[in-house]
């Protein structure tokens, strides 16, 4: 071997170990998440795509679609168990999260097409089906409130009503930072997302839960249950990456159709969200549903579910009424 090729040589072989490192690093940390957080409900199996749903109670159905970077064990925290009490609740992580897969020809490291709300919708939707859901007053919460808006618009006649949590529903300007963008690029997905987890600090992830919650603190015992750690798994972060930084364009035509909605809708939004802005979405929202109500939390961030429980569990429960449910 020539002299002058030896420094590329050896370059090459330490970039393979530290990526051979990096990668056992990953998977040994998404192994012990779930075994940490194992599956809390059933799976069915929708054209190829497995999807887990938790349900539980009896009445009415309520589906709970959680937002990004998150899974139904957001929604079993506190706002599932409270309203099993009056209802039948079916919550559901979205494709690609939590223990629900991507549907073919979504996903993999060079993949990185968004899944449109709408195939969301449509997957949670037939999920739905298999255990007899008719009807349903569907929450959305930020992201999750793209997908229950498609939901709507994908089956007006059998949604009877829609309840959006600091939803994400309106273009907004400007792009959502930089890790959103490397994120959910071929190269971040190839290389960025498996150092994120592999080394993510457990202190960097507190620190994002705690942001999102802001100016509210995170409930105790929140992050135990939640799983932080299921959100760093390298196809999950690619999915999030790649659904939230491809959203906007869904959700300018899906703004286009908002009018056509009839059912009773309840917004809730809280007025110190700079995740989800309610001058951006909910507020013009308001204006664009005929049957809309909006409720401002004054002081309250990205997160009223967890902080103002009682208002959303109110805000449900007016739903269920208007739609002549309760």
């Amino acid at each position: 071997m020539r002299s002058g090729r030896r420094p590329v040589v050896l370059l090459l072989l330490c970039g393979l170990a530290l990526f051979a490192v990096v990668q056992w690093r990953a998977g040994a940390n998404e192994k012990a998440a779930e075994a940490a957080y194992p599956p809390s409900g059933q799976f069915v199996d929708i054209d190829g795509t497995r999807i887990h749903m938790h349900v539980s109670g009896a009445g009415p159905d309520v589906v709970l679609i959680h937002g990004a970077s998150g899974s139904l064990r957001d929604a079993t925290f506190r706002l599932a168990g409270l309203l099993e009490k009056d209802f039948r609740v079916i919550a559901m992580d979205r494709p690609g999260m939590g223990w629900s897969d991507r549907p073919p020809g979504y996903g993999g490291i060079w993949n990185v097409a968004p899944e449109p709300p709408a195939l969301q919708a449509q997957l949670l939707q037939k999920a739905a089906d298999t255990a007899g859901v008719t009807n349903p007053v569907v929450v959305g919460h930020s992201y999750g409130g793209a997908v229950a808006l498609a939901w709507a618009l994908e089956r007006p006649e059998d949604t009877a009503a829609l309840v959006l949590l600091a939803a994400a529903s309106n273009p907004w300007e400007g792009d959502l930072g930089a890790l959103y963008r490397i994120n959910s690029s071929r190269i971040g997905s190839a290389f960025v997302i498996p150092l994120i987890t592999a080394f993510a600090p457990r202190s960097t992830v507190e620190d994002t839960v705690s942001s999102i919650f802001e100016p509210q603190e995170v409930p105790d015992g929140y992050l135990e249950h939640f799983g932080p750690q299921m959100t760093l798994r390298r196809g999950t972060m690619r999915a999030n990456a790649q659904q939230v930084n491809g959203l906007r364009p869904f959700i300018v035509e899906m703004s286009r159709q908002y009018n056509t909605l009839k059912m009773p809708v309840e917004i809730v939004h809280g007025t110190e969200d700079t995740i989800v802005p309610l001058h951006v979405h909910s507020e013009p929202l308001d204006s664009q549903i005929d049957s809309a109500v909006l409720t401002r939390l004054e002081g309250v961030g990205h997160m009223p579910q967890h902080v103002r429980t009682e208002e959303v569990l109110a805000a449900i429960g007016r739903a269920a009424a208007r739609a002549g449910l309760r």
